[in-house]
């Protein structure tokens, strides 16, 4: 990758450069700090993130009793492993996981490629292209559709439903709980949607199996405790749609970052055995979700400050993976670090269940770009939609130009 511009690159909108500026802040002076204007508090550095996402007792994900009640809305904690407590999330876990195998997700490995392939060959004789709309989208969505069980042509409504659930951020400067009325009331319709168009196809599977994902969860027993309809239904919704989203942006990201870093580029060609770490990096230095919400159950010190029980705390995973005590030089993108402590995909009992799927999806992707073009780079006369920072790291859009081999 070589860079044919002298100007700037629009890599990092400003209120990303603002957002990383007042976590190095709060890191270096406030690393636990009350938000006046949401009522919540905020924890940045590695040690406090990494020890909240550790202690499920105390930092507790079920935050259901602060939501205003909706017939809708109350179903998806059923199914849904991110806002669940042991011993619940354990034995959910455990379910899922049978069907949700790392031999499962390897297996995939030469239906990613075929579908890459396929995106890119669409592409022949292009040398512009958005790369989200025309690959990072369409890609995690097609395997994770037919990893599920449901058709892919869809796409477009599982966007529209993505756009909706996942653009819900509160207001910065309104206390979070008065927002969380108005946040339930804009999704109950997508929710309600997306709900019984999930409940059908369950109910189709457990007429008709076949070799599918939710067959599998229909068929999993654990101790003779099978999964429940609405336990299938809202955690392959969510399935779709965290696990697109998440490979989305990582490749989104990884354009980003290399764009900025042309030397790496050339490393990645030489030497592919970099791209595994490559894309650790990205996902150190770009998490997809940039904080993680739990509800404390006690009193507890962090940082040598006292939160009260009952208390919503954020945790930064975009500060903890650039704490400058755990990582030398946070700022510099290198793909040769030592990243096994990067929170990329969560930490603890509610670590990502598709990280091993965006991986996979990331690295056959990447190689198959560098195979593909000798020249690949952000259009500097594009424009690059982002996603709110505040809420996820990642691009709607990134314009590409490209130089075929």
């Amino acid at each position: 990758m070589t860079s044919l511009s002298n100007g700037p690159r629009p890599t990092e909108p400003a209120d990303l450069v603002d957002l990383f500026t007042r976590l190095a802040h709060h890191r270096a002076h406030e690393p636990v700090v009350f938000n006046e204007s949401i009522q919540a508090w905020e924890a940045f550095s590695h040690q406090d993130v990494t020890r909240i996402l550790s202690d499920p007792a105390t930092f507790s994900s079920d935050m259901s009793a602060l939501v205003p009640s909706d017939p809708d809305i109350d179903k998806i904690a059923k199914g849904n492993l991110i806002s669940i407590d042991p011993p619940l999330h354990r034995q959910m876990r455990g379910l899922v996981s049978k069907a949700f195998t790392p031999k499962f997700v390897a297996e995939l490995a030469p239906r990613i490629t075929e579908v890459t392939a396929e995106l890119l060959d669409g592409l022949a004789g292009r040398e512009r292209f958005d790369l989200v709309h025309e690959l990072s989208y369409p890609l995690p969505v097609i395997v994770i559709s037919e990893m599920i069980g449901i058709p892919s042509s869809d796409r477009e409504t599982f966007q529209r439903w993505a756009d909706v659930l996942l653009n819900n951020e509160p207001p910065a400067d309104e206390p979070l709980l008065d927002a969380l009325g108005d946040q339930v009331a804009a999704i109950a319709p997508t929710v309600r949607e997306m709900g019984a168009y999930m409940l059908e196809h369950v109910r189709r599977r457990r007429v008709k199996p076949t070799d599918d994902l939710v067959t599998a969860l229909v068929d999993t027993q654990v101790d003779g405790r099978s999964l429940d309809d609405d336990e299938i239904v809202w955690f392959t919704a969510l399935l779709l749609l965290a696990g697109h989203i998440t490979t989305t942006a990582l490749l989104g990201n990884t354009l980003l970052c290399l764009d900025s870093a042309p030397e790496v580029v050339e490393d990645l060609r030489a030497d592919r055995d970099l791209v595994p770490g490559m894309l650790e990096e990205v996902l150190r230095m770009r998490p997809p979700f940039t904080k993680l919400a739990r509800l404390t159950t006690a009193d507890v010190e962090l940082s040598g400050t006292t939160i009260p029980a009952g208390q919503i705390v954020f945790a930064w995973l975009a500060s903890a993976n650039r704490d400058e005590s755990v990582f030398t030089d946070p700022e510099v993108f290198d793909p040769r670090r030592e990243s096994a402590k990067q929170a990329g995909f969560g930490h603890g009992i509610h670590f990502c269940l598709g990280a091993p799927l965006a991986r996979l999806e990331a690295k056959i992707a990447v190689n198959m770009l560098l195979d593909r073009y000798r020249d690949i780079r952000v259009d500097p006369q594009g424009e690059i939609d982002f996603f709110d920072v505040h809420a996820l790291l990642g691009a709607k859009s990134v314009p590409v130009l490209v130089q075929p081999r």
